[in-house]
């Protein structure tokens, strides 16, 4: 009898095993090459490192070298729109968008349209890269850190000061966005879901808003009346139902 508690002591040990290595080597990795492979195949220029590591004025939307050819790209994958990266977070992809009548086709498909557990990032069905005033796009937050697994951590606010740009690639270009306010809230609280604003200054309220209910002053200052587009990136958060990380960054 005692022998076989052993065993089976063992065999769980090495299914636990099996599963962390899964989620935490294997996952993790095969995600990276999958991005490696689309740079690989459709090429673009990498960022200038000054403006990769230090926060420098970033210039006019469109100034900043492509992360990847997504001409190219959006010919063979139509549903891309664009490309988001934060340098040193390992958030660095596909975004994806589909329709109204699928509006989640995404959550758990990769950028061919495959099964896959991890999903892609998707903008929001309703948004407009070139036009929307707020381009909300989603993740799951994934426990190996993959998609938007390491958005949580902007709820520290060394860390959300460490990396206070995003980068946002579409067909006219990469955009800078600065981060401007980290939430933890839900769709009844906050309406990170409008994606346009029909007051003059709807989308400088919802700046404003989201300032309110901000986890910590971050310590960024600018004129919120100038802000012309907004990034909401979002993911899970766990303290209740319906809860959400929330980043909220405004383009330069």
């Amino acid at each position: 009898m005692y022998r076989l508690s052993v065993l089976g002591l063992l065999l769980i040990l090495g299914i636990s095993a099996g599963i962390l290595y899964d989620h935490l080597v294997a996952v993790p990795e095969a995600n990276r090459k999958m991005v490696e492979k689309i740079k690989e195949d459709f090429p673009g220029e990498d960022l200038p490192d000054p403006l990769a590591r230090k926060e420098k004025p970033a210039g006019k939307k469109g100034s900043l070298s492509p992360l990847v050819d997504l001409v190219s790209l959006q010919e063979q994958y139509p549903d891309i729109q664009g490309w988001l990266m934060i340098p040193e977070t390992g958030i660095d992809y596909p975004v994806l968008q589909s329709s109204a009548e699928e509006p989640e086709y995404y959550i758990h498909r990769n950028y061919q349209g495959e099964p896959d557990v991890n999903g892609s990032l998707f903008l929001q069905w309703d948004c407009d890269v070139r036009e929307g005033e707020n381009l909300v796009v989603y993740g799951h937050n994934m426990n190996s850190g993959v998609m938007f697994g390491n958005l949580d951590r902007y709820a520290e606010k060394e860390y959300c000061q460490a990396h206070p740009l995003v980068y946002f690639q579409t067909l006219d270009g990469v955009a800078v966005y600065r981060v401007t306010a980290v939430l933890k809230t839900d769709v009844s609280v906050f309406p990170f879901q409008q994606a346009f604003f029909p007051e003059p200054d709807g989308l400088a309220e919802y700046v404003r808003q989201a300032k309110r209910l901000e986890l910590f002053d971050n310590g960024e200052t600018f004129d919120i009346d100038e802000a012309d587009q907004v990034l909401t990136l979002v993911t899970c958060s766990y303290e209740w139902s319906g809860a959400r990380n929330l980043v909220i960054a405004v383009r330069e």
